[in-house]
C-alpha cells in the first residue's frame, strides 16, 4: 500500500491521489470524471459571451478608483511571525497556494531556458510583489535580476528588508544570488519602464500572483497593466498571473441565490444593487479571507482579457483551473518534495486529535475514505472550506510574440 495518500474534495466528491513512498509518481485513484462547479454556466450576464468578447467598453467609477483602498489595506496588514501563522486557520490553504505558484514559477523558468543557451541569466518581473513572498521562489530559480513594483509602501518596505536579510545571510552577496531593484507604483496606473534603473532592460518573466484582478476596475487600467506586461517582456518571454475565476464566482453567487456566499474561511459578497447586466470593467465585489483579506476586488472577464492581451501581442498558452493545476503539480518529482518541506497538507487524524477547525463536516471526505481502507490510518488533505476557496483561483499563462 502506497504510504501517503492525499485526497482533497472537489465539489463534495472526493479526488484521490495515491503517492508512492519512492515518490517516483503519482496516480488518480479516483477514475470516474467529477462533475465540477468550476464548468463555465450559462448565465444571461455578460459572462457568457463568446470567446471574442463584446464589444470593449470602460465604467468609471470616480476619480481616483480605489487603488488607495487597496494600498490601504494591505499597508495595515499585520506582519506575522512564522509561528503565529502556523496556527492560523487558513494555514494549509496559504501553504498550497504557495505550492502550486513555485510550480508555475518553475515551469515557465524552465520554459524560458529551454530556449536559451546554458547559463543564460534570467531576469524577472514581479508585478504586485506584496511583501516578498517570492523572493525565495525567485533564488530557488537562479535568476540574475529581479524587479519589484507594489502599489503598498509598507509592503515594498518589508519585501526590500527580507531582501536585504538574504543578502546578509548570504554573506554579504546579493540575495539569493539576484541583484533587484524596487518601485512604490500603481501598476494599473502608471508606466514602469520610466521608473527602471535601466528603462531599455526587458525581463523573460513577467509574474502576477492574486493581484492582477486589480485593474479590471477599468479599461484605462487594465491597458495600463497590460502594457506594463508587455513592454517589459522580451520577444518570447512569459506573462504567468493567478487569477479568480470569474465563472465560477456567479456559479457560486447563482446557487447561494444570495449577493453573497462562502464558507467558514472566506465570503464574497456583491452589492444587492448588483445590476442584471454588469459592466465589463468595475464589477466590484467584497472579498473576505481568514485574517489575509479583507477588501474590493473586480470579475476579470476572461474574452476581454484575451482580447485585450492579444493587442498588446501576449498570446494565451493556456488556463487552468487550481484543481487541475494541483493535480499536475503532483506529477512534478520536485514538488512532490516540497509537498512535505512546505507542509501544505494537514494529516487527519492528527495522533494529538488537533485539527485546524473542530468542525467535523470539515473532514467528512477524509473520513468516508478512511472508513473504507481498513490499512491506512491517516491521510494528507485540505479542509473542505480551504478546498473552495482554492478552486475560485485560475492559472494563466501567456507567451509575448513580437
Amino acid at each position: 500500500m502506497p504510504s501517503t495518500i492525499i485526497l482533497c474534495c472537489d465539489s463534495g466528491n472526493p479526488a484521490l491521489w495515491s503517492m508512492s513512498s519512492g515518490n517516483t509518481g503519482v496516480r488518480n485513484l479516483y477514475k470516474k470524471k467529477v462533475t465540477s462547479t468550476s464548468a463555465v454556466p450559462q448565465l444571461d450576464t455578460p459572462m457568457a459571451d463568446h470567446e471574442d468578447g463584446p464589444p470593449l467598453k470602460g465604467t468609471k467609477l470616480d476619480e481616483e478608483g480605489l487603488g488607495s483602498v487597496i494600498a490601504s489595506h494591505y499597508n495595515n496588514l499585520e506582519e506575522k511571525g512564522v509561528k503565529e501563522r502556523s496556527t492560523s486557520r487558513i494555514y494549509h490553504l496559504r501553504n498550497s497556494n504557495n505550492w502550486i505558484k513555485s510550480y508555475l514559477i518553475n515551469y515557465c523558468l524552465d520554459q524560458v531556458r529551454e530556449r536559451q543557451v546554458d547559463y543564460y541569466p534570467v531576469s524577472v518581473f514581479d508585478l504586485g510583489c506584496g511583501k516578498g513572498g517570492d523572493l525565495l521562489k525567485w533564488s530557488k530559480g537562479s535568476i540574475r535580476h529581479l524587479v519589484c513594483a507594489d502599489i503598498a509602501q509598507t509592503s515594498m518596505d518589508q519585501c526590500h528588508e527580507r531582501y536585504t536579510n538574504t543578502r546578509k545571510r548570504t554573506g554579504g552577496g546579493h540575495g539569493g544570488g539576484f541583484t533587484a531593484e524596487f518601485i512604490v507604483a500603481d501598476c494599473t496606473k502608471k508606466r514602469i519602464k520610466p521608473m527602471l534603473e535601466n528603462p531599455s532592460r526587458q525581463v523573460d518573466l513577467v509574474s502576477c500572483q492574486f493581484a492582477f484582478h486589480y485593474c479590471f476596475e477599468s479599461l484605462a487600467q487594465t491597458e495600463t497593466m497590460l502594457r506594463n506586461v508587455s513592454e517589459n517582456l522580451k520577444r518570447g518571454g512569459y506573462f504567468v498571473a493567478t487569477i479568480p475565476n470569474a465563472y465560477e464566482i456567479m456559479s457560486r453567487l447563482k446557487s447561494s441565490g444570495s449577493h453573497r456566499f462562502g464558507n467558514e474561511v472566506y465570503t464574497v459578497e456583491f452589492p444587492e444593487d448588483r445590476s442584471q447586466e454588469p459592466p465589463i470593467f468595475g464589477d466590484k465585489y467584497n472579498f473576505f479571507l481568514e485574517g489575509v483579506v479583507d477588501c474590493p476586488e473586480f470579475l476579470v472577464h476572461p474574452p476581454t482579457l484575451i482580447k485585450l492581451a492579444k493587442k498588446w501581442d501576449l498570446e494565451l498558452e493556456w488556463k487552468r483551473d487550481f484543481n487541475t493545476v494541483f493535480s499536475d503539480a503532483l506529477q512534478d518529482t520536485h514538488c512532490q518534495r516540497l509537498l512535505s518541506v512546505m507542509n501544505v497538507l494537514e494529516t487527519y487524524p492528527t495522533k494529538e486529535k488537533q485539527q485546524v477547525t473542530e468542525t467535523e463536516e470539515e473532514y467528512t471526505h477524509a473520513r468516508h475514505f478512511l472508513e473504507t481502507r481498513d490499512e491506512v490510518t491517516s491521510i494528507k488533505t485540505l479542509t473542505r472550506s480551504e478546498w473552495e476557496v482554492l478552486c475560485i483561483y485560475e492559472a494563466w499563462v501567456f507567451r509575448k510574440m513580437r
